[in-house]
């Protein structure tokens, strides 16, 4: 059930709620009990939020980079401090394992509020820019980085703290104010950091949370300067329609079907575990998991049978605590469905199980990890997300047909390869069609926060971490300043004068003109 301070912040909310569409339950999916409710806001109080949130942005802004990373770093605290509490959340709407909670969600949000603090001034500083071009020689020119005011943040419900919230931390950073419209199917985690940086010091309105389903998300969109989405290609594809008609940003992390590659030549036993781990880490309900396999025919029995002896040792049921079992619950309701259409069709087509393959008996959304052989292209499970414990393995003749495996796909979020020859597989992860690759390691690009994280074709627009992370929060405004004791006139204004003129452009064609023809 929920905690004592849960209920108070659900309270809060629904207090605050003018303009609700009813109440939403928030259900724990590994045992079907209601452990909260939440408002599903409609437009008009949505439209308030906005008015709220564009009224507190500019004192926000004027706090400065010191005094937003001086409440970014209380939250750091606090929440390393309160993690207990932040996990029992966590686990409560999404059934994930505590380790997925602590490893994936309390670690990320840690190093995220430390990092945006520390990185926000130096990728958002003043750039002094230099140009080759003559006309504005002597003359100051700067770059600069400016908030674009409010942003809406539309979060999924795989990772309710990393991915949902942790999209606020560098648009606060920047010096936004920020509506968040977390997954209505795991909103309490948002709720309660929300109640945490008001008690760091976050000014009040400076980040609302919009609890709601589909219609609150649509609503946001049109009210916000930006929109931050993390979710399907499906709905991304509406989200980047309705920004386009407000010609607004929008950038959108979206689906995957991630590839992994394993030559003759890897570490077998390295790539069998982190086959079994990042296949089934969070129940498979990771967008840059690893959702299919490739591998080598000479090592592909050997591959096969390590890995299926892994994941038919893991167990899968409630979690009770740190230690109790290794994947946890299906948290949206629906994706259970998906799950057991894609195993029965790759079963159908001629697929095999080796282990797994049905839902688990009882109370609770659990699926058992999966492991199939015998697949290929035709089936949904190797060409469509499954989100889900299961890992499809595939026999390749070599690594010619696993790229080319690899790359045929609509997604291109992640990937990875193994093989012990490291400067043949970074020339390999060069030519995978996806926005990250790791050599003989998975996933673990994410919590490199100085990269960038986003997808290629239709795995999303624009990326989060690095220096793009947070810029796209900003507009970038290019200023020019002439020196106080210029000429009154420029050469080439008015009047025009033909010999004036004649040698402006012999003067460009003698600067210009001297490039190489062949």
């Amino acid at each position: 059930m929920a905690t004592v301070e849960e209920a108070h912040i659900v309270e809060q909310i629904a207090r605050t709620d003018t303009g609700s569409g009813g109440d939403i339950p928030v259900e724990n999916p590994a045992t079907g009990q209601t452990v909260a409710t939440v408002p599903d806001l409609g437009p008009e109080a949505v439209a308030e939020m906005a008015a709220r949130g564009r009224a507190a942005q500019p004192g926000w802004e004027a706090f400065g980079f010191d005094g937003r990373a001086r409440v970014l770093l209380r939250a750091q605290k606090w929440l390393m401090d309160n993690a207990e509490q932040v996990i029992s959340t966590i686990v409560s709407e999404t059934g994930k394992t505590f380790e997925d909670a602590t490893f994936a969600e309390i670690s990320y949000g840690g190093g995220a509020f430390g990092f945006w603090a520390k990185h926000a001034p130096i990728y958002l500083a003043d750039e002094r820019v230099k140009s080759s071009q003559v006309l504005v020689k002597g003359k100051k020119l700067i770059l600069r980085f400016r908030p674009l005011g409010l942003i809406g943040v539309i979060g999924p419900w795989n990772y309710p703290l990393t991915n949902s919230f942790g999209d606020c931390i560098p648009a606060l950073a920047a010096g936004n104010s920020v509506i968040l419209k977390p997954s209505e199917i795991t909103p309490l985690t948002s709720l309660l950091m929300a109640e945490a940086l008001r008690e760091c010091g976050l000014p009040e309105h400076v980040l609302q949370i919009a609890t709601g389903r589909g219609g609150t998300g649509a609503a946001l969109t049109e009210k916000v300067d930006m929109i931050m989405f993390t979710g399907s290609t499906r709905t991304g594809r509406k989200v980047a329609e309705a920004a386009a008609r407000r010609l607004i940003p929008a950038s959108l992390e979206l689906g995957g079907k991630d590839p992994m590659i394993v030559l003759s030549d890897a570490d077998l036993e390295r790539a069998a575990n982190f086959a079994t781990y990042y296949s089934m880490q969070n129940a498979g309900q990771t967008c840059i998991s690893i959702e299919r396999a490739y591998v080598e025919e000479p090592v592909y029995d050997e591959f096969v049978a390590k890995v299926s002896e892994k994941v038919r040792a893991l167990r899968v049921g409630k979690p009770d605590g740190f230690g109790s079992v290794e994947v946890g619950a299906i948290t949206f309701p629906p994706q259970l469905d998906t799950i057991k259409d894609h195993v029965a069709d790759a079963i159908d087509k001629g697929a095999r199980v080796l282990t797994g393959g049905q839902q688990v008996p009882g109370a609770g959304r659990f699926y058992e990890p999966t492991v199939l052989v015998d697949v290929d292209h035709t089936m949904k499970i190797m060409t469509e997300e499954t989100f889900g414990p299961t890992l499809p393995i595939m026999k390749v003749h070599d690594a010619e047909e696993a790229v080319r495996l690899a790359n045929d796909t609509p997604y291109g979020l992640a990937s990875s390869v193994f093989t012990r020859n490291t400067s043949r597989g970074e020339q390999i992860a060069r030519r995978i069609e996806a926005g990250a690759t790791t050599v003989n390691d998975a996933m673990i690009n994410y919590a490199a926060l100085e990269l960038p994280m986003g997808g290629a074709k239709a795995s999303g627009l624009g990326s989060r971490h690095g220096a793009g992370g947070i810029r796209k929060y900003c507009s970038a405004q290019a200023i020019v300043v002439t020196p106080r004791l210029a000429l009154k006139k420029e050469v080439h204004m008015y009047p025009y004068k033909s010999r004036t003129s004649r040698l402006l452009a012999r003067f460009f064609k003698f600067l210009y003109g001297r490039g190489r023809r062949d």
